[in-house]
């Protein structure tokens, strides 16, 4: 029924849902989100490409992009989860071509508007920047960005060519935790169909995914 009222509620109205959930969450102890890692995960649109092979043919919003295998057709899911509990606590769609480090600040944003007092922020080298660094720390909270493995800068937290993550032990230890977006990524798209979206445009991309994170806050907060 939560998905029959698509559009009596909009997008703002599932986001308020989704809101009210992660609001409960934290009131009962489940959710504290001090530590939160940051990712996106691309997600398959319900259409085909265009003759120039830039947007969806019969989804106008959607484009192509890099995906984890290849280029896909489709909408990125850049979410912020936390680190402990491996829950979802807010998150944006975007055209699938559009660089995730556009979205840090909004999804920050959006944590601090919710309430989450995070001091420390996970993300991997794809976030390797230092406007992004600096965007972290506006909201007093340390980011834990490894540096790529082409950078120069000597003894910096970074990726190898192994791709193994070497530094500090405590950010080394701290960086572990980031596996919980991609634990939170896999729950939404192999039991929630986060990864079958069936309906087109931004706005409905975008009620699709609140409506798979929803559903993990309410199992979690129902199975406990």
């Amino acid at each position: 029924m939560f998905t029959q009222f698509r559009h009596r509620l909009g997008k703002d109205g599932y986001e308020k849902v989704f809101s009210m959930q992660l609001r409960q969450l934290m009131e009962s102890g489940l959710v504290k989100g001090r530590v939160v890692a940051v990712d996106g995960t691309a997600v398959k649109a319900y259409s085909q490409r265009d003759l120039e092979n830039k947007r969806g043919k019969s989804d106008f919003d959607a484009r192509v992009g890099r995906g984890r295998r290849g280029f896909i057709l489709g909408y990125k899911v850049h979410t912020a989860c936390c680190a402990n509990s491996e829950l979802p606590l807010t998150f944006t769609v975007e055209p699938c071509n559009m660089n995730e480090k556009c979205f840090i600040k909004l999804l920050l944003e959006k944590l601090k508007c919710r309430g989450v007092c995070f001091k420390t922020v996970l993300a991997d080298a794809q976030y390797d920047s230092a406007k992004v660094r600096n965007c972290v720390r506006e909201y007093s909270a340390e980011p834990v960005v490894p540096y790529r493995k082409s950078s120069k800068i000597r003894d910096a937290f970074r990726v190898g060519k192994d791709f193994i993550v070497r530094g500090i032990k405590r950010l080394v230890n701290l960086f572990r935790k980031r596996v919980s977006i991609e634990r939170v990524f896999s729950r939404a798209k192999e039991w929630l169909l986060l990864d079958h979206l069936r309906v087109r445009g931004l706005e409905q991309a975008s009620i699709h995914a609140c409506i798979s994170f929803s559903a993990i806050h309410f199992e979690t907060r129902y199975r406990r």
